[in-house]
Formats: C-alpha cells, sequence, structure tokens
C-alpha cells in the first residue's frame, strides 16, 4: 500500500507539513519607528531618571483599568512586592497562592514574612481554584494571590465570593492578560491591589517594568513610601516625614522603559486583535482532533500572552511525548510549559526560604517537603506549549492544522513504531 507524502505524517516518512518559517507570524515584541522616537524623546530632553513619561504611563494604566492610584515600577516582581507590603501582610500571615505560575506572583512575599500556601489549579481556567482555596483557609489566612494564566482570567466570581465571606484580600497578577476582561470589567482592576510585568516577552511591553494599581488611596501611599523616594514628599498624609529616605528600597520605573511602555499600551488592542484572531482560528481546527484549547465562555474574554493546549493522553494511543516528537518532526515548534510547578522547587522542598523567612518567636516555620497538588501535578504534564502567532498569518495556520491532523490520523502507527525504537 503506498501512501501519499504530504499526508503521512513526518516521522513515518512523509513530508513535513511547514514549510513556512516561523520568523514573520511569531516575531515579537512588535517594536516599530515610533518606539524608537518616543525613546529617543526621552533622551533628546535630557531627563533620564524622572522624565514625565513615567507619569504618562501610570495615567495610561489608570484609565486603561479604571482604577484611582498607578505607581510604575522597574519591573513586576518589584510591583508584587509592593503589593503584600501595602496590604498590611505580617510576619506568619498565610497567603493562598497557585503554584502553577511564575515565581514573582509568590517570593515577594517571603520578604514580608508572609507564609505562602499552595493550591491546586482550576481544570477549566488553569487558575487557582476556589474549591481548594476555601479548603485551606486557616485563621492566619489574610489574602488570596489571583494569576490569570496564559491570558484566561480565573473563576472571580467564587473567589470574591470566598474572599468577601473570611475577610480576605485579593492580589490580582494580571501579567499576563493586558486587554482581558471579565463580565465586562478590565482585569487588572478585580483585585485589591493589582499588577502588571511589562517585560519584553509581555502583550505591552516596556523591556522592563511593572505597574501596581489600586484604588485606596493607603495602599498606594506604602507603595509610595516603600519604593519610590521622589514622590514621598508629594504625599498627602504624615508620611511625608520619610521623604528623606523612603523605607529604603528603590523601585522607579526607567523613563526609557516608560517610554516604551505608554507607545506598546496604546498599540494593545491591534496586537490581541491579531493573536486573538490567529488562534481563535486554530482552536477550533484543534478542538475538531480532540485537543482542549482553552476557548474561553462568554462572559470573559481572553487574551493569549501564550496559547497552552491541553492533550489526554488517556484517550489516544500516543503518549505526550510521542505526540511532541511527532509534531516536532513536522517542523512545529511544540513544548512543555514554560514554568515549573513552584512547590516542587528547591527553594522551598530544600528549605533555602527559610533564609529569608522571619518568623515571631515560637511560630513554626512551614514545611513544604510533602506538599502534594495531584491535580496540578497531572494537569500540568497534559498540556503543550505553541507559539502565540502574534504576527500576520501567512499561510502558517493551516501547515499546523495540517501536521496535528496527520499525526492524529496515523496515531496508531506511530505508536507502533515507538514500540519498535
Amino acid at each position: 500500500m503506498t501512501h501519499d507524502k504530504t499526508s503521512l505524517p513526518a516521522i513515518l516518512g512523509g513530508t513535513p507539513a511547514l514549510s513556512i518559517g516561523h520568523e514573520r507570524s511569531n516575531k515579537w515584541p512588535d517594536l516599530t519607528h515610533d518606539d524608537e522616537e518616543a525613546v529617543l524623546q526621552v533622551m533628546r530632553d535630557g531627563n533620564i531618571s524622572t522624565h514625565n513619561v513615567i507619569r504618562e504611563l501610570e495615567k495610561s494604566y489608570a484609565d486603561f483599568t479604571g482604577r484611582s492610584y498607578a505607581l510604575a515600577h522597574n519591573n513586576g516582581t518589584s510591583a508584587l512586592l509592593a503589593a503584600f507590603h501595602s496590604i498590611g501582610l505580617q510576619p506568619g500571615d498565610e497567603v493562598l497562592v497557585p503554584s502553577a505560575t511564575f515565581w514573582a506572583s509568590v517570593l515577594p512575599m517571603l520578604w514580608v514574612g508572609a507564609v505562602p500556601v499552595f493550591c491546586e489549579s482550576d481544570k477549566e481556567r488553569l487558575g487557582i481554584d476556589p474549591v481548594d482555596v476555601e479548603k485551606k483557609i486557616t485563621a492566619k489566612t489574610r489574602a488570596i494571590v489571583v494569576v490569570h494564566l496564559w491570558g484566561l482570567p480565573s473563576k472571580m466570581t467564587e473567589l470574591f465570593t470566598i474572599a468577601e465571606r473570611y475577610n480576605l484580600k485579593i492580589i490580582e497578577d494580571a501579567s499576563h492578560v493586558h486587554g482581558a476582561s471579565w463580565r465586562g470589567r478590565p482585569c487588572g482592576s478585580l483585585g485589591d491591589i493589582s499588577v502588571f510585568s511589562l517585560q519584553g516577552d509581555k502583550l505591552a511591553p516596556a523591556g522592563e517594568g511593572g505597574i501596581f494599581l489600586c484604588n485606596k488611596y493607603e495602599y498606594y501611599e506604602k507603595a509610595v513610601c516603600l519604593g519610590d523616594i521622589t514622590r514621598v514628599i508629594e504625599l498627602e498624609t504624615p508620611s511625608r516625614r520619610f521623604a528623606a529616605t523612603s523605607f529604603g528600597i528603590k523601585t522607579r520605573i526607567a523613563p526609557l522603559s516608560a517610554a516604551i511602555g505608554c507607545n506598546q499600551l496604546r498599540r494593545l488592542k491591534e496586537h490581541n486583535e491579531t493573536r486573538n484572531k490567529n488562534l481563535t482560528y486554530l482552536s477550533k481546527k484543534l478542538e475538531k482532533l480532540g485537543f482542549h484549547t482553552f476557548l474561553p465562555p462568554d462572559h470573559i474574554q481572553r487574551v493569549y500572552f501564550e496559547y497552552l493546549i491541553r492533550y489526554d493522553e488517556t484517550k489516544h494511543p500516543l503518549s505526550i511525548e510521542m505526540l511532541t516528537a511527532a509534531l516536532t518532526k513536522e517542523g512545529c515548534q511544540v513544548a512543555a510549559p514554560r514554568y515549573p510547578l513552584l512547590h516542587q522547587q528547591p527553594i522551598f522542598t530544600e528549605g533555602v526560604f527559610k533564609s529569608v523567612l522571619r518568623l515571631p518567636p515560637g511560630e513554626q516555620v512551614p514545611s513544604y517537603e510533602d506538599v502534594s497538588l495531584p491535580f496540578t501535578e497531572a494537569a500540568n504534564k497534559s498540556l503543550l506549549k505553541l507559539p502565540s502567532f502574534p504576527g500576520p498569518d501567512n499561510g502558517i495556520l493551516d501547515q499546523y492544522a495540517h501536521a496535528f491532523e496527520k499525526v492524529m490520523n496515523y496515531s496508531n502507527e506511530i505508536a507502533e513504531r515507538g514500540k519498535d525504537t
């Protein structure tokens, strides 16, 4: 029996599906002459430390999210540290956190003495699971960290209910969701304090940068005192007395980054429309082949910081490793999720965090050696990361769909071949 080489998977001797390179469709960030001019204008003005473009960036984000106060930081990690400080966390206070996230969502709280309590991921949206959150609340619990992972807003209805019931603060890490919304409310407006990262991979990048957002002047005041010495003198409260020293940390964003950040925020809608169009198109094709692509419910407008899909190998003959190998042979860029689970990392399992965490006398230092999140651990192994295709589709999406179709159509043959190698 002969096979058309274009329909036969490359791993079985067929022609690879991908003939188009990834460079055009996957180039990011999309920096233009306007970004160059914005940076050059700051340089021409001569003030490369406290240029007014920082205030412009803050106003833009306050308007974008409907927040009362915005404070720009040198990165999202610093903005998260300010968030944990500003809600008044004390040594020994517990904060409910996801494990499937970037480390900056969690580790800065150690520096104010707060104790992370890891929770399972939600099955439908990959954010923190409200059911597990409620199970892990204790008398010491003070806050919940909500991360809208990969661009998909978390289950906020349930999380708001829990926060209100137990008088908990919500720290919203919105670093993946520039432009997403939940029930008509923009992400970045859903926490007591919300934070965006402007790192170079993000949807509105500045190179490095972070934005701290809130509606309470009290939180803004504490964030200013923590990290922006030039603003302390402007405060409307007795905290102005700290103007000569602040609290000993400096987290102000660089104006050159702020200039890029302003320009990229202006182009966010355009950029998101391209990604969403591309990935909705590809998702609908992959859903027909049995993949779960996290298409959002009607009350959510998602975005795509990264594009993750789920593969249930219990329903198919191919293991996820064999599937990845076969797709790679087709020329696809396929990988495991970029974030290792935090509760499994040495800083926790080996007790390294104890060198940072300072608890009150007699307070028991937590142990993370036996922390188990069975669903999160299993779910993380079922995910595949594909390109997010932020650029124009030049035919590459159909080639990706064809690659997946070939591999799935010949999954039994590929699995048999795998047994013989």
